[in-house]
């Protein structure tokens, strides 16, 4: 008896187990099919828009002045060196005097020869109109005596430009702080010789104040309609990563710059540098802003660059025609005749639109409650690399929007 009881409760907990998973299997059966995600989506909300134009440049003092020496020498005294703040007319070097003193000497002999070949001459000339009048000597040696005065009275005055002028090269030998300023370069040492031959050579590099400083940038072409002069800018530099800067726009220059077929323009910031932490020649990331929206509806600009692939496509001719085919005969008739609408020759309204608004009009997807892709067309304003400004079309505040597709295999494409 013992042992057909344990056959017994061994082949009821059998059928317990047997039931157990054929229980199992059915509501596994009878549970809905939950498709994975095939899109990654964004809400369309409110909120603002800032576009910039970038662009990169140098800092450089408003005014830079490059000193010159108009003759040449030896460097015999060096007043001035670098970052020293100098005066209008302080003197910054001086050039060995001793060739300009030699031809000032030089110089001044001749015009007292040509003073004394004056007085000889004039005294002849007075003898000869006394002589001609006695008929001792001919008119012919009058007009000649006259002649000697006259060629030296202009030995006179070229002897005299002949000392102006070197007694300008001994000026100019002494070089002098043309503004009030800081050196920021300085090309002479002492004892070197300045060669001013062909070209005048730069000796020192003044800056007239680095408190007030100037970035030179150069912007695309593509980006120049959006400028205008009093924009506001903010900028970074190598030097302080963590600090921004301001600048306001103060020039845009006509004259293009084409390298390798790449137009440029060179646009000037004006930048206020109190605390002169910025230095001559720093290169600075310049966000120039050009426009700026409050509260408004956007949408991720990855939403413009969505498209559906040929398989997406495909699936959803696929369910469209399942759904059509299980509505009925009335429901298929009833497509047909929607479709016939929707292929019948439309007028094409592109001929009375303007370039301007067909360029800023995209198609962009959104998902309805099945996780299905469903078509819109939009108007687009102000955009960002972040950002776009939706300003017509049939979409709304909190509709999700496809920003690109997930591969079930290897992730989001």
């Amino acid at each position: 008896m013992a042992f057909l009881t344990k056959k017994k409760i061994a082949l009821a907990v059998g059928l317990l187990v047997i039931c157990g998973a054929a229980a199992a299997w059915y509501s596994k059966s009878k549970a809905p099919v939950v498709e994975p995600p095939r899109f990654r989506v964004a809400a369309a909300d409110t909120g603002n828009i800032t576009q910039t134009v970038t662009a990169t440049g140098t800092i450089n003092p408003v005014a830079l002045i490059n000193i010159g020496s108009q003759v040449s020498g030896t460097v015999s005294e060096l007043k001035a060196d670098f970052n020293d703040h100098v005066q209008k007319g302080q003197v910054l070097l001086k050039l060995d005097p001793t060739i300009f003193n030699a031809q000032i000497r030089q110089v001044e002999a001749q015009l007292a020869s040509a003073r004394a070949s004056l007085r000889l001459a004039q005294a002849t000339h007075q003898r000869n109109q006394t002589l001609v009048t006695q008929s001792f000597i001919s008119p012919l040696a009058l007009d000649q005596s006259k002649r000697e005065v006259e060629v030296a009275q202009a030995n006179i005055q070229l002897a005299q430009a002949q000392l102006a002028r070197a007694q300008a090269d001994l000026d100019n030998s002494v070089i002098r702080s043309p503004i009030d300023g800081v050196v920021i370069k300085r090309t002479v040492d002492l004892g070197q010789t300045v060669a001013a031959s062909f070209t005048t050579p730069t000796l020192f590099q003044i800056a007239r104040d680095l408190t007030k400083m100037q970035i030179d940038t150069s912007v695309s072409e593509a980006d120049v309609g959006a400028l205008k002069e009093g924009q506001q800018a903010r900028f970074v530099v190598d030097a302080y990563p963590d600090k921004e800067f301001d600048a306001r726009m103060r020039q845009f220059r006509l004259a293009a710059n084409v390298v390798q077929n790449v137009v440029t323009y060179n646009v000037v910031l004006d930048v206020d540098n109190k605390e002169e932490l910025l230095k001559p020649g720093m290169t600075a990331q310049v966000r120039l802003l050009v426009g700026n929206r409050q509260q408004v509806l956007r949408i991720p600009t990855a939403a413009l660059r969505f498209r559906l692939s040929d398989e997406e496509v495909e699936k959803q001719a696929k369910k469209d025609k399942a759904l059509a085919a299980k509505a009925g005969s009335a429901g298929a008739s009833a497509s047909a005749s929607a479709s016939a609408v929707a292929e019948a020759p439309q007028e094409d309204d592109a001929a009375f639109r303007s370039k301007s608004e067909l360029a800023r009009s995209f198609k962009i997807y959104t998902v309805d409650d099945k996780n299905n892709p469903v078509a819109k067309d939009i108007r687009i304003g102000l955009s960002n690399f972040r950002y776009t400004e939706v300003v017509g079309g049939d979409l709304k505040k909190g509709d999700k929007v496809i920003t690109r597709a997930i591969n079930e295999k290897q992730g989001e494409l």
